[in-house]
C-alpha cells in the first residue's frame, strides 16, 4: 500500500467510511476487484485504504463524470448492492473537491 500519487488540483475525492458487518462473505475477494478494475476506469487517479473497525477508502477521480462513470459500472453496482446487502451495517460516502495536495517532499 502506498500514498496515492496524484496530479496537481484541482481534482476530486472520493471518500467511502464504512463499518463492516462480521464474516466476509465474499468481500475481500470483491474489494481486490473493485480497486483493479476502477484503475481501468476513465478518469481514475489513484486509491487509499485503511481499515481498523472503521474502513475509510478514498479514491481520487479527474473530474465528476468520471465518479458519475464509476457509480454507474456494471460490475461496481454489483457490489454496490451487495454492499447494502451484506457487508456493511453502515456507510457513508463524501465527494469534495482537492483545491490543495501537499506533502513531505512538496511544497
Amino acid at each position: 500500500m502506498s500514498i496515492a500519487n496524484t496530479p496537481e488540483p484541482p481534482y476530486y475525492a472520493v471518500i467511502f467510511t464504512s463499518l463492516r458487518t462480521e464474516g466476509d462473505h465474499g468481500y475481500g475477494a470483491m474489494a481486490e476487484r473493485m480497486v483493479a478494475l476502477a484503475a481501468q476506469q476513465s478518469g481514475y487517479l489513484g486509491v487509499e485504504s485503511a481499515r481498523d473497525g472503521l474502513g475509510i477508502t478514498v479514491s481520487y477521480w479527474r473530474d465528476l463524470e468520471s465518479i458519475r462513470a464509476w457509480k454507474a459500472q456494471s460490475e461496481h453496482l454489483v457490489a454496490q448492492q451487495l454492499g447494502r446487502s451484506d457487508w456493511y451495517a453502515d456507510y457513508r460516502i463524501r465527494i469534495a473537491r482537492v483545491e490543495r495536495d501537499y506533502g513531505l517532499f512538496s511544497a
